[in-house]
């Protein structure tokens, strides 16, 4: 049986290939150089054309996303869109009115006669004191803001009169010596409690 050599190797190779290899060495060399090319060739075009694959995120709520539709000359427009609501899916509640609440009624009475009592060299804070028991917590420190010394009523001379009542709060005029008291008294936790007033002619 004849011994092939690398030369007639070579022979067949540049047969089969149509070009000269000068041995298998060459061969596995060629088609490990062809394999990495390809690989580098489908990573860097892709970049290059500037398509790169679109990665898919979930929607949040509140994500406004971007719907495209077509326009009379056929050129594609974005159309902004959301997931939020457009409009309200129920009415705004409305307030439930109802026969005015006693101890709304009282409250009211007993802040205004704290109010109206301002002795002549009585604190500021002292005079706060007296209408904390009758206050809601958040308007506390616009009562603060108020110098007893400058108030022009020293008692109450009338029972009150209800203007509005609901199950929530209740507004109520109380007279004085001096302007009438404009008072709204609003449901708790802690109970009734007057949340605002206003000095009225």
């Amino acid at each position: 049986m004849p011994i092939r050599t690398n030369r007639g190797r070579a022979a067949v190779y540049r047969r089969l290939w149509g070009f000269p290899l000068r041995s298998p060495r060459h061969l596995v060399g060629t088609l490990v150089f062809l394999a990495i090319l390809v690989t580098v060739l489908g990573i860097v075009v892709p970049k290059v054309m500037g398509k790169q694959p679109a990665k898919a995120s979930p929607l949040t709520p509140g994500t406004t996303t971007t719907s495209v539709t077509a326009t009379q000359s056929g050129a594609a427009a974005p159309v902004p869109t959301s997931n939020l609501p457009t409009r309200l899916s129920q009415p705004l509640a409305t307030p439930t009115t109802a026969a005015p609440n006693g101890d709304a009624v009282r409250v009211a009475k007993e802040w205004a006669a704290a109010w109206v009592n301002h002795p002549q060299g009585i604190t500021s804070a002292q005079w706060l004191e007296q209408l904390k028991p009758f206050t809601t917590e958040e308007y506390l420190p616009v009562m603060a803001s108020v110098d007893p010394a400058n108030i022009p009523a020293t008692k109450v001379t009338g029972e009150p009169t209800v203007g509005t009542s609901y199950t929530s709060s209740v507004q109520l005029t109380i007279p004085t010596d001096g302007p009438k008291l404009s008072i709204t008294v609003v449901s708790t936790n802690a109970g009734w409690r007057v949340a605002d007033y206003d000095q009225a002619s």
